[in-house]
């Protein structure tokens, strides 16, 4: 590849990146702007508790409704990923086991 080709190959990228859409959701009854399409379950606990604290004996439940179609409301668990909706409600709860 030339340098020209490496350029516009840098320029689409960045382009694409640009076009993220962002969403906004509503966590814990705050709305919350996000750009990703996935969020991990510590993404979710991240929006919902500024540094949140992952041990044995922190646990969080996160919850959702006005999800994807398939899939409107549910809970979401450490490993899985949550895709989100414009208008989606997440609700983090926290609990000391201690």
């Amino acid at each position: 590849m030339n340098s020209s080709t490496d350029t516009n190959a840098a320029t689409e990228g960045s382009e694409a990146a640009s076009h993220h859409r962002h969403v906004t959701i509503v966590v814990n009854g705050r709305p919350k702007e996000v750009e990703e399409r996935e969020l991990s379950f510590r993404e979710v606990v991240a929006l919902a508790f500024e540094n949140p604290v992952f041990n044995d004996t922190i646990v969080y439940t996160v919850t959702y409704k006005r999800g994807h179609g398939g899939k409107p409301e549910g809970t979401l668990v450490e490993g899985e990923v949550l895709k989100v909706k414009e208008g989606m409600v997440v609700n983090v709860l926290r609990t000391d086991k201690s």
